[in-house]
């Protein structure tokens, strides 16, 4: 899927200029000619980056930035300008910016930090997603580590590939079968409770500093990651 990028400038030149060079090199491109323009599009739908122009009427950029970090946004903001002053550059930033550049600019080294601030953006989708969480309880992919209301909590190899598999299937119902295969592949061929074992001290751990049971027995079909109906 290609990455989506709004740019948001009053100057139809640069708008058009912009938006056959971006497709060109690979990505979706809408535009819009005004701040109240842009805010609109980003509330059908938040792009991958936007490029956002200083110095438009009614709606300047700096006024788009704040709304955009105020309302939670973190998509990465390029914002262009006349203006080489560096009070002006430290506002931007201020507000949220992610990058700044003068007009005139050189297209090569605006594609360039596009690319840059993409790539930015997909390693920190990738370190946010080093950790998933459930209610009260976090499990770190990298470190291995579990918490529990603030609590770390040990497991077994065994026990937190479990865990893992539970938290990426939040209040999904998992049958024995496709847990079997997922933990200990389909040729296992050990003790045939292997898993009433594991879940059990597996609840055990978590219980010990949450209380409230989180795994839970759907007869007949069953375990899932909720919690307590």
């Amino acid at each position: 899927m290609r990455e989506k990028i709004l740019v948001i400038d009053d100057d139809n030149k640069i708008t058009s200029m912009l938006r056959r060079s971006l497709a060109f090199d690979g990505y979706s491109v809408v535009t819009a000619a005004s701040g109240s323009e842009g805010l609109k599009h980003l509330l059908q739908e938040e792009p991958d980056l936007i490029i956002l122009d200083v110095m438009m009427p009614q709606m300047d950029g700096w006024e788009v930035c704040r709304r955009v970090r105020e309302a939670g946004s973190e998509v990465p903001v390029l914002m262009l300008t006349a203006k080489d002053e560096i009070a002006d550059k430290v506002k931007g930033l201020d507000l949220g910016a992610d990058d700044y550049m003068v007009k005139p600019f050189a297209l090569e080294e605006l594609l360039a930090r596009v690319r840059s601030l993409l790539r930015r953006k997909v390693e920190r989708t990738a370190a946010s997603t080093a950790r998933i969480s459930f209610e009260d309880l976090i499990l770190d992919i990298d470190t291995r580590e579990v918490f529990r209301e603030g609590n770390s909590i040990e497991l077994t190899t065994k026990e937190f590939e479990l865990l893992h598999l539970f938290m990426q299937n939040p209040k999904r119902v998992l049958g024995r079968d496709v847990i079997m295969d997922k933990i200990w592949g389909i040729d296992y061929s050990g003790e045939s409770n292997v898993l009433e074992v594991y879940i059990a001290l597996l609840r055990q751990k978590l219980e010990e500093y949450g209380g409230k049971r989180i795994i839970q027995t759907v007869r007949g079909a069953g375990y899932v990651l909720r919690g307590e109906s």
